[in-house]
């Protein structure tokens, strides 16, 4: 999801990234806390002491993030369920699962994880503010301090909203799943809520942006926006999880696909199979073994006036691991596959024995064909 992410430690187990959009709301966070917010509440300060408490308190709430999202991981692998890293990105941070709760007792304690660990911050912070505040000379860190306990808390209480994907929408996943006894349509609710809460707050946003209040508007419709997009995908993971189940290639792959010879030259291959047939991505076969395959990008990289004196056995790509797949292999192990590597069309063999071809596109229409209806 993050392929842009940059490691910087691990911490218990867990890899710990950095998303580059970080550093743009690291940037808001500090400027609007050191321009405006301790100003504010802490006057009379020079610019470098706002500066210093600004940058103290953002790099404090990202650590309360962080701790946030590990203790939803920690107590996700007590349960078996495999965490592949944990990144911090422009809209807080999101921990990266392998595999899905595997029951709804597991999907409630997981979710909760999070949001009790910051209202457990939010009083620590809290409880430091009081202690600081009866200690001379210690004013701007009690400021720093009350910010955090009020941020944390705002965090536990926003989380914890019933809309899908917020923990508050996996809480009310795990009730409707555990009392209907079905994850696919305890999904379906929860990213409802989900997609109606994220057009609230598209809402408020738009409505903020004619007060002028341009900033918090724009924030507002861009945090709905990212809520919309995640409840989506969250309900078309669980579909296909649904849907494949423990599926294999070999029940959806096209058997006995068109072939092309490597003689062929590549106006043959043009005319006949990509123009005449609609198909892009063709394996090589000679004398029934199978040699690699061919696609549309390697032909258009030949200049025209030269495919009449080129071969297929000229520019194909021979047998690749990276293309080339068993019939066994499950599909979620492909999509994951899919996922990681940006691979979208495969062959399906046995050594040199061409068995058949799948691609994405062949497992969007079956989930298409197969799937009930879902939210829009």
């Amino acid at each position: 999801m993050f392929s842009n992410a940059v490691k910087i430690f691990t911490l218990n187990g867990f890899d710990i990234k950095l998303d580059p959009s970080w550093a743009l709301i690291a940037a808001l966070i500090t400027w609007s806390l050191s321009q405006h917010y301790f100003p504010s509440v802490h006057p009379d300060q020079t610019g470098t002491t706002y500066v210093v408490m600004a940058l103290a308190a953002m790099l404090c709430f990202f650590a309360s993030l962080l701790l946030h999202e590990l203790a939803h991981s920690v107590v996700a692998r007590r349960f078996g369920m495999r965490i592949k890293s944990i990144t911090l990105f422009l809209f807080g941070g999101l921990a990266e699962t392998e595999n899905e709760p595997q029951s709804a007792g597991v999907e409630f304690w997981v979710a909760l994880a999070g949001p009790a660990m910051s209202l457990c911050l939010g009083a620590g912070f809290w409880l430091l503010s009081a202690i600081t505040a009866r200690i001379a000379g210690l004013q701007s860190v009690t400021a720093v301090f009350s910010y955090l306990a009020v941020i944390n808390l705002v965090l536990a209480l926003f989380n914890m909203v019933p809309a899908f994907p917020l923990d508050g929408g996996r809480v009310l996943r795990a009730y409707l799943w555990n009392k209907t006894g079905d994850p696919l349509q305890a999904t379906e609710t929860a990213a409802k809520s989900g997609m109606a809460f994220a057009y609230v707050l598209m809402g408020l946003g738009l409505f903020a942006l004619f007060q002028g209040a341009v900033v918090s508007a724009l924030w507002q419709m861009m945090i709905g926006g990212f809520l919309l997009v995640a409840a989506r995908s969250s309900y078309q993971t669980q579909l296909a999880r649904s849907v494949f189940g423990k599926r294999t290639v070999a029940e959806i792959m096209h058997r006995d696909p068109i072939v092309v010879s490597p003689d062929a030259t590549l106006t043959e291959f043009v005319n006949t199979i990509i123009l005449h047939e609609g198909i892009t991505f063709v394996p090589v076969v000679e004398n029934r073994v199978l040699l690699g395959h061919i696609d549309q990008s390697m032909v258009s990289k030949i200049d025209r006036e030269n495919w009449a004196s080129t071969r297929v056995g000229d520019i194909f790509i021979g047998l690749d691991e990276a293309a080339t797949i068993p019939a066994d292999t499950s599909v979620q192990d492909l999509l994951a596959r899919i996922s990681s590597t940006g691979t979208r069309k495969f062959l399906v063999a046995s050594g040199h024995n061409l068995l058949g071809v799948i691609s994405l596109a062949d497992l969007v229409r079956y989930l298409n064909w197969s799937a009930p209806s879902r939210p829009t």
